[in-house]
């Protein structure tokens, strides 16, 4: 191997796509198990490598010179061969500090003086946020940890004493995909709070950050954080800087790979016909989620209604919505009562975009296969009931051309800007 990434588990990577996109096409992903990690650093067998969990700190021993971020943090995830001699560096530090100094510029700030930051978790990811929390000034950098050891407080202290907090950032792996239902803290118990971070990056927007930007707090995930770190690797490793516009111009295209498209709208605005439009055009797969519940209930979704009632369909719709949107890269076209359910917006936009499509009553026609619309009159009532509840949704307002394809396209412009 000459480049690439060693870790115990790296089956949900990202790493080797960013570093295609930097320019690498050698970058490769090597699963090492922790027996055999001391054998792989002793023979240097590589020119550069990142490192990841759970050997950020077991590399340490192996190397000749360590940078003083990374000796500071107590962790390495960028390992650099040069004739024989390894060198150890944290871009981590820096990946962070940008995603960080992108979201105070934001908010119209430059540094956090003044301010009371939490960090949750005491890894090398939490050690991380606290120098870069330092490093921007941050005046009380509080530590949270189930244990309480290493200067931490507990959860509970942290509820009992803490919650004048203005930041909290994540570094544990709680929402992380599989377990996206978890959350580490509840923001509603911070009356101060003005900005989330969290480093968990797939889901793309885990419960946590959906949950403070819901509060109105400034909010993101770690993909940001993510791709700048392995900027600053690729720079390290080819010694050669990458210029921003590059960098910027990854990120967003790793964010679009990442990212579903959602459509939303009332029974008969065309989602499904628009959805396979946009699967054609973009080269990705067609999620119904409708259509999903009609082939694994073996009935049509009337039935279910006049069998089982409007609730247990919805309870199956749920499950389907929670195991489509795990994962992005989709085009996925949900029921017309699908984000009446909360729970069911959150998992949408775990990774994903939320496009109304806005298609004139006139032109809607209700129909037996629609239980809730199945008439006129119920048809006009559900477009009053649920016409503001798709706009306040919504991430993007699509007002419908009278060709589907045309619609597709506008969305497919809309997605790529």
């Amino acid at each position: 191997m000459k480049y690439g990434c060693i870790g115990e588990k790296l089956s949900h990577s990202f790493s080797a796509e960013i570093h295609g996109m930097l320019g690498n096409s050698e970058y490769e992903l090597r699963e090492i198990a922790p027996e055999n990690l001391p054998a792989f650093m002793e023979k240097r067998e590589f020119c550069a490598i990142n490192v990841t969990i759970p050997y950020k700190q077991a590399v340490m021993p192996f190397l000749d010179e360590i940078s003083e971020d990374a000796r500071l943090i107590g962790a390495v995830n960028t390992v650099v061969n040069r004739g024989g001699r390894l060198f150890g560096y944290n871009t981590d530090f820096g990946g962070m500090k940008l995603l960080l100094e992108k979201l105070l510029k934001e908010m119209g700030l430059s540094h956090l003086a003044g301010k009371k930051a939490l960090v949750l978790g005491t890894g090398c990811t939490g050690k991380t946020a606290e120098h870069v929390l330092k490093a921007l000034n941050c005046t009380q950098v509080v530590k949270v940890s189930r244990t309480g050891k290493d200067g931490a407080v507990t959860y509970e202290d942290m509820y009992r004493d803490h919650t004048d907090a203005e930041w909290i950032i994540n570094t544990t792996p709680v929402g992380m995909y599989p377990h996206v239902d978890s959350v580490p803290a509840d923001v509603n118990a911070f009356p101060r709070l003005l900005g989330v971070l969290d480093a968990v990056y797939n889901p793309l927007r885990t419960c946590l950050v959906q949950h403070a930007r819901e509060k109105g707090v400034k909010a993101e995930g770690g993909l940001y954080m993510l791709v700048m770190q392995a900027v600053l690797a690729a720079e390290i490793f080819f010694d050669r800087p990458i210029c921003r516009e590059l960098a910027e111009e990854v990120y967003r295209k790793v964010l679009r790979d990442k990212e579903n498209i959602v459509l939303i709208g009332m029974p008969g605005s065309g989602k499904s016909s628009v959805g396979r439009f946009l699967a054609s055009r973009l080269e990705r797969e067609l999620t119904d989620t409708d259509q999903m519940v009609v082939e694994e209930q073996q009935c049509s979704i009337a039935d279910i209604f006049a069998q089982d009632g409007e609730e247990a369909f919805r309870t199956l719709e749920t499950d389907v919505v929670r195991r489509v949107c795990m994962t992005g890269g989709k085009i996925i076209s949900t029921g017309g009562g699908a984000v009446l359910r909360m729970e069911n917006v959150r998992y949408l936009r775990m990774n994903g975009q939320l496009y109304f499509l806005d298609r004139d009553l006139k032109l809607i026609r209700p129909t037996a296969s629609r239980p809730l619309s199945a008439t006129q009159e119920e048809l006009e009532k559900r477009y009053r009931e649920r016409y503001p509840i798709y706009t306040a949704l919504c991430d993007r307002h699509v007002k419908t051309l009278p060709r589907q394809a045309k619609t597709a396209a506008l969305i497919e412009g809309m997605f790529l800007e």
